[in-house]
């Protein structure tokens, strides 16, 4: 009997000691400068009498995959550029379905067999022009015999863009 109570013992020891490394850490309360570390350094990059910047920044993990991106350009640049260029890229989005093909694919769902696998992408052609969309808006890739993935220069962005959009 003493075997069992030894056994309940070292296992007892052992889930104690998973649930301190699970357990976070206490931190600190997060001041203004921590809650904007990046806004600050976008801050000691811009001229102080220009008009600003807008930057984007990940690091992102997702289905296995590590990207790093980031992103800047001047406030007079994004308002000297012709809007009406990015209609194409933006509209390829604006489809519930196309929208759920990204996130199913950056999620490691990335053959066209396991994608018509889901009833709500509809049919096999309805899912091949929706591929077709979001592929020539540069939001996806084929990546040969069937397979698509999120180009990696397009990640960060395009996580930037649906977080943006979620009011």
């Amino acid at each position: 009997m003493s075997t069992v109570e030894e056994r309940l013992a070292a296992l007892e020891t052992q889930v104690t000691a998973l649930n301190e490394r699970l357990t976070p850490a206490p931190t600190a309360p997060a001041t203004a400068e921590d809650t904007f570390w990046a806004l600050n350094g976008l801050k000691q990059r811009v001229p102080p009498d220009g008009t600003g910047a807008v930057l984007y920044t990940g690091a992102v993990r997702v289905a296995g995959q590590h990207y790093d991106w980031q992103y800047g350009r001047t406030v007079d640049d994004v308002l000297a550029a012709d809007w009406t260029e990015l209609a194409s890229t933006l509209s390829a989005l604006a489809h519930p379905v196309r929208l759920r093909l990204l996130r199913e694919i950056l999620g490691g769902r990335q053959s066209t067999s396991d994608l018509a696998e889901i009833e709500e992408l509809g049919t096999t052609g309805q899912l091949h022009h929706h591929l077709r969309q979001i592929t020539a808006a540069g939001w996806l890739r084929s990546v040969g015999r069937g397979r698509w993935a999120v180009p990696a220069e397009r990640v960060v962005p395009l996580l930037t863009i649906l977080t943006a959009a979620d009011r």
